[in-house]
């Protein structure tokens, strides 16, 4: 025990070092309530009796504090400077970087760069993707580690749980991900954009998203010029080893192959955070506009295709904490209604329409096997009104019978008894065996008579 006290003197355990790793190395820079509610949501319903939420956070952050103090003896983490509010921000070491790219069981290459400094003018924008990252995260407490807590934090956690879910874990998230449009992953060149966010959650309808957190300080022009470098990685193509060519992003992440004629680019979710002087209600059908050439697909009768097109969709960071990503607060560009993210993001007329379709064609399949199946039973029917009946003793007549009394060639028939079935046959054959043994008999027998005595 002492040696552990002397690696880690805060006495830290390997779990919470854990958590402060991964949390850093998805967020790059956080403070230790932002590592505490991601990774440990179950503590933020812990230590009520605390008379004071000051007197409460200092409780529940209490043993991820021990955690940066005894990574920052090992040089994994350092402090990186204070938000507006005041609250020391956390960032990792390059040391610390490569060993949570290992509890992330993520390539040292997409791990990104450490984030110093980020804190010396506030932070206003970290801060902001980690509350977007948190509200598209939503963790949930474990109730079966707040056994014993007052009644009244039990069910304001059931409350946490019982709200919408969010989308995916800690590790379907990436912050700042260069999008390289010239250059390479690991050294990006001239042109290309950075991802706030990178999400990829594809068992929760979200394959891949590009997120963009604005803090309404930027004009829609500005923002045009960022979509057009959204635009211009996405068309990146590059050869694979066997020189044939595809999209950059698909080298390094999945995501259904759709339909052909149909491919749209990964969708791009912006994030409005009124901190700025902008009015997000202004900017973005500004930026609607500006950008209708990236985003606009080809009508149909009843859906839109979008091959090669880049589905914008917009949201205000105050919506998505209350709502999360399965409220009805997202506006894709082009579209009248508010949806849920993942209906945003894909293409919902579309699915319908094939849905419908599908039903149809299953229906005419079905229709088509009953009738082949009611042609098959009037052809069974009729050819049982013509089985022939054996006419000594009404039985029908089996397939291999019927067969048996057809017409051979030149029209003659090949069975002796066509009327007859088979036991009626084999019973006139005998028959007709033993009376002409009879007469054979018979005859042999007048001969005998007739012939004199000598």
């Amino acid at each position: 025990m002492a040696g552990k006290r002397k690696t880690n003197p805060a006495g830290s355990s390997n779990n919470h070092r854990g958590d402060v790793l991964r949390v850093l190395g998805v967020l790059k820079v956080a403070t230790v309530d932002q590592i505490q509610r991601i990774a440990a949501p179950h503590l933020t319903f812990r230590h009520t009796d605390k008379k004071t939420p000051s007197e409460r956070k200092t409780a529940r952050t209490a043993s991820h504090l021990g955690a940066l103090a005894d990574l920052r003896k090992h040089g994994l983490v350092e402090n990186g400077g204070r938000t507006r509010g005041g609250e020391i921000l956390r960032n990792l070491t390059p040391m610390g970087l490569k060993i949570a790219a290992q509890e992330l069981d993520r390539p040292e290459g997409e791990m990104g760069s450490a984030a110093r400094g980020a804190g010396r003018s506030g932070a206003s924008h970290p801060m902001a993707v980690n509350d977007a990252v948190f509200a598209l995260l939503r963790p949930k407490p474990d109730l079966a580690l707040l056994d014993g807590e007052p009644p009244e934090a039990v069910a304001a956690a059931q409350r946490t749980v019982a709200a919408s879910d969010g989308l995916g874990t800690l590790a379907s998230y990436a912050t700042e991900v260069a999008l390289p449009a010239t250059g390479t992953w690991t050294n990006p060149g001239k042109g290309g954009a950075q991802a706030d966010i990178v999400l990829a959650s594809p068992e929760d309808g979200v394959p891949l998203l590009f997120v963009e957190i604005d803090n309404c300080y930027e004009s829609a022009q500005d923002l045009a010029g960022k979509i057009d470098k959204y635009v211009r990685f996405c068309r990146r193509m590059v050869k694979e080893t066997d020189g044939t060519e595809r999209p950059m992003w698909r080298t390094r992440w999945w995501a259904p192959d759709g339909r052909r004629g149909d491919l749209p680019h990964p969708p791009l979710l912006l994030v409005f955070n009124r901190l700025g002087p902008r009015n997000p209600n202004t900017v973005i059908p500004q930026l609607a506009e500006l950008t209708r050439r990236h985003w606009e697909g080809k009508a149909y009768e009843a859906f839109h295709t979008y091959d090669g097109k880049l589905p914008i969709v917009a949201t205000g960071m105050n919506m998505l904490r209350e709502h999360g990503p399965t409220g009805a607060i997202f506006w894709r560009f082009g579209r009248g209604d508010m949806q849920p993210l993942p209906e945003a993001i894909g293409n919902p007329r579309r699915e319908a329409s094939d849905a419908h379709a599908r039903t149809e064609q299953e229906a005419r399949e079905r229709e088509y096997e009953d009738q082949l199946r009611r042609t098959a039973q009037q052809q069974n029917a009729e050819q049982e009104a013509r089985r022939p009946v054996c006419a000594r003793c009404s039985t029908k007549f089996t397939n291999e019978r019927w067969r048996a009394i057809e017409p051979a060639d030149w029209g003659t028939l090949r069975d002796s008894h066509p009327r007859l079935c088979d036991g009626c046959k084999r019973r006139a054959v005998y028959s007709a065996r033993q009376a002409e043994q009879a007469e054979r008999d018979w005859q042999e027998h007048v001969q005998d008579e007739a012939v004199p005595e000598q």
